[in-house]
C-alpha cells in the first residue's frame, strides 16, 4: 500500500499493494504490508480539511485579516480502471469493506479505518470521505468489481499541497481483492487522470522501505524512486521511514498515453 493521507486530523493517506510478497505502495497516504501503499495522506485526503471555524486573523500591525478563500467542493468522478474494476465515490452500502479493512493488521495503523468496526464507526469514515471532496481536500475512490460490485480497496488522490503543484496518492486494498492486478490498474487510472485532466504537475507516493510490492508497483507505473525520509511517518506506537516515489507531467506517456493534454 502507499500511504495514505490522515482524516481531518489531517494528513494524507496510504496506499498498498496486494500482491504476495512484503507489501506494497497513502487510502492512500504510505503504507506497509501487503496490499498496502502509502501516500502523503491518511485514508483520508493528502490534503487536510480546512478548518470549520477557521476565523478571519489579525495582521501584525492589528488590523483583521479576512480568512483565505475556502477551496471548491469537488464532484468525485467514476471510472474504469480496465475492464474488471471500477472506481467511484464512496457509499454507505460499502460497509462491509470497512468491516474487512478493519481486520486487517495493517490498515487501521495508517488510515482512519477504524481499528474496532462498529456500523457507527463505518458510517463515519464514509462520511469523512464524503466531507474532503466536499472541502476540495481530495478525491477519494472506492475501488469496485465490475461483475458483481463488490469493493475491494480504496485509493485517493489528496490536494493539501496543490497550490505548490503537487498532489499525493494513498491506497490500500483487502485480501480479497489482492493479487489480481487491481491495484496497479487503479494507480495506473487516477495517475493519468491526475496528470491529464486535471493538469497536476507532480503526483508522489510514499512507500516504506520493505515494501517492495508496492515499490513494483509504482515503477510499472512510471514512479521514479526519488528517496528516502527518515522518520517521515506516524505508523501505529513509531515514527517509521518513508522512500518517495515522483511522477512529473513532463516525464512521458503513462499507460501508452501522453500524460499532458496540451
Amino acid at each position: 500500500m502507499a500511504a495514505p493521507a490522515p482524516d481531518p486530523q489531517p494528513d494524507p493517506d496510504p496506499v498498498r499493494d496486494t500482491s504476495p510478497g512484503p507489501g506494497p505502495v497513502h487510502d492512500t497516504p504510505p503504507g506497509t504490508g501487503p496490499g498496502h501503499g502509502h501516500g502523503p495522506e491518511r485514508d483520508s485526503p493528502p490534503g487536510t480539511a480546512p478548518d470549520a471555524d477557521a476565523r478571519p486573523g489579525t495582521d501584525p500591525d492589528g488590523t483583521d485579516a479576512e480568512a483565505p478563500p475556502r477551496p471548491d467542493p469537488l464532484t468525485v468522478p467514476s471510472m474504469s480502471a480496465g475492464p474488471d474494476f471500477v472506481l467511484r465515490p464512496w457509499e454507505m452500502s460499502d460497509l462491509p469493506l470497512i468491516r474487512e479493512a478493519a481486520q486487517d493488521p495493517y490498515i487501521p495503523l495508517i488510515t482512519t479505518v477504524p481499528s474496532r468496526y462498529s456500523d457507527r464507526a463505518a458510517e463515519e469514515f464514509v462520511r469523512r470521505q464524503w466531507d474532503r471532496a466536499a472541502t476540495g481536500a481530495g478525491y477519494p475512490f472506492a475501488i469496485v468489481r465490475s461483475r458483481d460490485r463488490r469493493p475491494v480497496g480504496a485509493i485517493g488522490l489528496w490536494l493539501r499541497d496543490l497550490p505548490e503543484g503537487r498532489a499525493s496518492i494513498g491506497y490500500w486494498m483487502v485480501p480479497y481483492g489482492r493479487g489480481q492486478g487491481v491495484t496497479r490498474a487503479a494507480l495506473r487510472t487516477v495517475t493519468g487522470w491526475a496528470l491529464r485532466d486535471l493538469g497536476i504537475p507532480r503526483l508522489q507516493l510514499f512507500i516504506e522501505p520493505w515494501n517492495t510490492a508496492s515499490a513494483r508497483i509504482a515503477v510499472d507505473v512510471g514512479y521514479r524512486h526519488e528517496g528516502l525520509l527518515r522518520g517521515w511517518q506516524q505508523v501505529g506506537d513509531e515514527r517509521r521511514d518513508m522512500a518517495v516515489y515522483g511522477l512529473l507531467n513532463s516525464d512521458g506517456p503513462v499507460d501508452g498515453r501522453a500524460v499532458a493534454s496540451n
